[in-house]
């Protein structure tokens, strides 16, 4: 199978481009728009903390697990069959959350959710690696890491107004046509590629290895504070084994999952290392802000999630501009002072709590959104660019595999450390001094990021 070159410019180029960032746009939506649902569903469910926590991360777990696989999978069997797969599982598993009854039924779903997203995220730039000219590759990345920028940070105020007017079943059956167009767009007007030096078996000691991996280091973090303690180091104590054990297999499998040449890149290692703490702290952003604002500042569904606007805006105007400046000067700039902005808006976050207005949360917002628009578009390149076009799928399945890990492992374990559990997040005295630990810790997680990519990316070559 061959690879057509596609020109941005036409029917087939714009309408591939409206494919893959639509559907990498509902995947990611999915894994920030249930986050201003999680009060409605704990109360209509009478789900507890931790079920909450594990309507986001079961969703998450899925895709960090599978999303290797989904890559791998992709640059073997071609990357726009696995896509149209991923897109089909998980427009099922999207209808299937919209009727669930219980939270055990919810969380299951969620999962299966996932799963379809891991075989279709790493997709979406494999796709726009291989199949577009080199010289639209930029700007198509770009709009790519727009939308999907666009896409996390829109989610709380689509939920808002879906749950507001007709309730939170909506924020999934709501995927179910947005997936027919996509798989319509796709069938239509994509190329199909893969890599035609993919020789082997598949590797699936390492894909096994890695669902153990996250599967066990989530769930313990996840049950830190009601799990017995011994029960909490044997889970990390397995996983830990998990990791030995890829490091191992994948060093001696001639096909591996994940190419450990790869690492051997300065650029890529750093960039992936950026991507784990930024995107953590994103995540637990996400998470807790609008649960503050409704629970202790009393906002509805829908103006808590008006509160993300400033990011869709930032995100739909900038993220190109990123991508060109990126580009022109180097990804070091923008992926260093990035963080830092999103650190700094964290931190004027701080104070939001019962009493708050428009106007203790709109500064914050948008020094967030300014730090975010800037980092997003840069990253993605960077890390595509670090390695070869054979492993586009495999490149993107790793970054999105960090990323994903990163924010699930965050959110698991952030509750606990800062003294949440149980029906906590009902209460808005606790929830309110969980929050500000919460927000601090994700203002240097975000610096910590900055860091990792001033002394880490160098002198990077321009993507």
């Amino acid at each position: 199978m061959t690879t057509a070159v596609l020109d941005r410019a036409s029917p087939r180029g714009r309408a591939t481009l409206v494919a893959v960032t639509l559907g990498s746009g509902i995947a990611i939506l999915d894994g920030s728009v249930v986050n201003v649902a999680l009060r409605t569903i704990g109360v209509e469910l009478d789900a507890s903390l931790a079920q909450l926590q594990w309507v986001l991360n079961g969703y998450m777990l899925a895709l960090a697990s599978l999303v290797l696989v989904g890559g791998s999978l992709g640059d073997r069997l071609g990357r726009r069959r696995v896509y149209l797969l991923g897109m089909t599982w998980f427009m099922i598993a999207s209808a299937l959350c919209a009727v669930s009854q219980s939270p055990t039924q919810l969380i299951t779903m969620r999962v299966l959710q996932g799963v379809g997203a891991a075989l279709l995220t790493p997709g979406g730039l494999a796709i726009i690696q291989s199949a577009y000219r080199r010289e639209d590759r930029a700007g198509a990345i770009g709009t790519w890491a727009g939308m999907s920028g666009i896409a996390a940070a829109i989610g709380p105020f689509i939920g808002g107004y879906l749950i507001d007017h007709g309730g939170w079943r909506w924020i999934f059956a709501i995927n179910v046509p947005l997936c027919v167009v996509v798989i319509a767009l796709c069938m239509w007007a994509t190329p199909g590629s893969r890599d035609l030096e993919a020789a082997g078996r598949f590797d699936t000691v390492g894909a096994l290895l890695t669902v153990v991996l996250l599967g066990t280091l989530t769930y313990a973090l996840t049950a830190v504070s009601t799990a017995p303690t011994v029960l909490v180091a044997g889970l990390v104590a397995l996983a830990l084994a998990a990791l030995a054990g890829f490091l191992v297999a994948e060093r001696r499998q001639g096909s591996p999952l994940v190419p450990l040449s790869l690492f051997l890149s300065r650029i890529f290692s750093a960039a992936n290392a950026m991507t784990f703490l930024v995107y953590g702290a994103l995540g637990a952003v996400f998470f807790i802000v609008v649960l503050q604002l409704q629970v202790s500042a009393g906002w509805s569904a829908l103006r808590a999630g008006v509160s993300g606007l400033p990011v869709t805006v930032a995100m739909m105007l900038l993220s190109s501009r990123a991508a060109r400046l990126s580009a022109r000067i180097g990804p070091r700039i923008p992926m260093t002072v990035g963080p830092l902005v999103c650190g700094l808006g964290c931190a004027m976050l701080v104070g939001v709590g019962p009493g708050t207005t428009w106007w203790g949360v709109l500064p914050g917002m948008v020094v967030f959104a300014l730090g975010l628009s800037l980092l997003v578009s840069p990253l993605t390149s960077t890390v595509l660019a670090a390695a070869p076009d054979r492993y586009a799928g495999v490149a993107s399945g790793i970054n999105n595999a960090v990323a994903r890990a990163g924010s699930l492992l965050l959110v698991a374990a952030l509750p606990a450390v800062v003294g949440l559990s149980g029906e906590d997040y009902r209460n808005p005295t606790v929830l309110t001094a969980g929050y500000r630990a919460s927000m601090l810790i994700c203002a240097g997680l975000l610096a910590a990021g900055g860091t990792v990519s001033w002394f880490g990316l160098g002198r990077a070559e321009r993507p």
